[in-house]
């Protein structure tokens, strides 16, 4: 039994041109879809808001059902989705298998809030019932990137449906199968009524609209935080509410007591898992000077033993860059970086759309890959002296997304997290974890908090409404 038949793929209701998908280990062809215009989004916001308040009055109990049932497929469908993940986003098989796991996970922690408690009696100076309930705020925009394309759509597709609202679904074209169509398809099996999923896989027109349309009154954004910045101004001209979930440049501090072994351990998968192509991937790379050159000798021999090539067809540790423009990217901040002095230990060339994991040394503050955001697989690695040093030179910087420290004095490590602005903080693990009960969000130029997760989403996806109640009808002066 399949669930995703490209003949039958949802989108090809809409109404833009045709986008082929593409194999980026191949460049194969693996079928094509329509993709959404501006009057595409629209129709879905209407459709959306026509069919959103019969949802919002079923019992909690039915739409629990629907969440569970969709976790549910997705254990059941596992194959087939695994291996669209591989094919089309460049995947290894156990990061396809791990974004399946938290993909059910988020479905069965959706389906507990939608019995959570919704509100508080409050004391009135008033004869009367005082009391906030959450309602949903009715149409709720997700737009969703490439990279971890299942995981960063349903943590926010699932809460807001499980809630009461609609949802309208933008992926990224590149990975609209994984990271929308198939979405549409678990819901549509699991029995959720039609016009509350809408998936609208576009571009920048399509994801203006949907930011745009006065029937959207929330917009939960994941990807770049320049694209990020212009999703909140448009939405902070409209007075709407917006999740933004941005970039990082997320630091390792490998403190002087630190199992050298572990540390490096830690920072391979940290910097090198899915390509870096993860928000949180590990960018920099503090090591005290004790430890320093042993660290780089063995990271960089990390390195040149991993596997990479087609995940589909090879066992390989690292897949495919997702398009030629990313790797362009990636490989000019290398080589802009070894022009300003950084030592190449490992790495630094690529076949096709395949990099090798790449060590750069001797970095400092001008370091292109030191300062920005790869988003490539490449490992920076700066020494430091004094923790105080550590301290400011993982607080540098515009992002506030991940920190990991490698410490045996687990104490010192939450004293130096404590003095480093991140949302998220691992001590004795890097940069790089993710489950559906932990909320999720960075600060500065990361984001705007912690926004998926428990409560948070409860806050992110309703309204906090205030309602009285008086047995007779109040009397004022006038």
């Amino acid at each position: 039994m399949t669930l995703l038949d490209p003949k039958t793929w949802q989108a090809r209701t809409l109404s833009g041109g045709e986008y082929e998908v593409t194999e980026p280990a191949t460049g194969e062809g693996l079928g094509a879809f329509t993709l959404a215009t501006a009057d595409d989004i629209a129709a879905a916001v209407a459709a959306g808001r026509a069919a959103q308040p019969g949802w919002a009055r079923s019992p909690h109990f039915a739409r629990a059902a629907v969440l569970r049932r969709a976790g549910d497929l997705f254990t059941e469908y596992a194959e087939e989705l695994r291996e669209w993940l591989v094919r089309e986003s460049g995947s290894i098989p156990g990061k396809a298998g791990f974004e399946l796991h938290v993909a059910a996970q988020e479905c069965y922690e959706a389906a507990a809030l939608a019995s959570r408690p919704l509100g508080e009696v409050l004391p009135s100076e008033e004869p009367r019932l005082s009391f906030t309930r959450r309602v949903p705020v009715g149409v709720t925009g997700v737009i969703a990137p490439f990279n971890a394309p299942l995981i960063l759509a349903i943590r926010s597709v699932a809460p807001a449906l499980a809630l009461g609202n609609a949802v309208l679904l933008k992926p990224d074209p590149r990975t609209a199968v994984c990271g929308g169509l198939s979405l549409a398809a678990v819901f549509d099996e699991a029995g959720l009524p039609e016009g509350l999923l809408h998936v609208l896989p576009g571009g920048a027109e399509a994801g203006q609209a949907l930011v745009a349309d006065p029937g959207v009154p929330v917009i939960s954004f994941t990807g770049s935080t320049a694209a990020g910045r212009r999703v909140g101004e448009a939405a902070g001209r409209l007075l709407k509410r917006v999740h933004l979930e941005l970039g990082g440049n997320s630091a390792l501090v490998v403190l002087e007591d630190a199992d050298i072994e572990s540390a490096v351990a830690q920072a391979s998968w940290g910097s090198f898992f899915h390509q870096g192509q993860i928000c949180m991937t590990t960018g920099r790379h503090l090591v005290h000077a004790s430890l320093y050159e042993e660290y780089v000798e063995r990271l960089a021999a990390k390195a040149d033993a991993l596997a990479v090539g087609d995940p589909y067809r090879e066992q390989v540790h690292l897949g495919p860059i997702i398009d030629r423009a990313q790797l362009a990217k990636i490989h000019g901040l290398v080589e802009g970086s070894t022009a300003r002095g950084a030592r190449l230990a490992a790495g630094g060339t690529h076949r096709e759309l395949f990099y090798r994991p790449t060590v750069l040394a001797d970095v400092d503050d001008h370091t292109p890959a030191y300062a920005e955001e790869v988003f490539g697989p490449v490992a920076p690695v700066r020494p430091f002296r004094t923790l105080d040093e550590a301290a400011a030179l993982a607080a540098d910087g515009p992002y506030g997304l991940s920190l990991g420290i490698v410490t045996r004095d687990t104490a010192l490590g939450l004293e130096l997290a404590d003095r480093i602005p991140t949302g998220i903080a691992h001590i004795n693990d890097q940069t790089v974890n993710d489950e559906a009960v932990a909320p999720f969000g960075g600060v500065a130029a990361s984001g705007t908090g912690a926004r998926f997760g428990g409560a948070a989403n409860l806050e992110a996806f309703t309204e906090l409404r205030w309602t009285t109640v008086r047995r007779e009808p109040a009397a004022h002066g006038f």
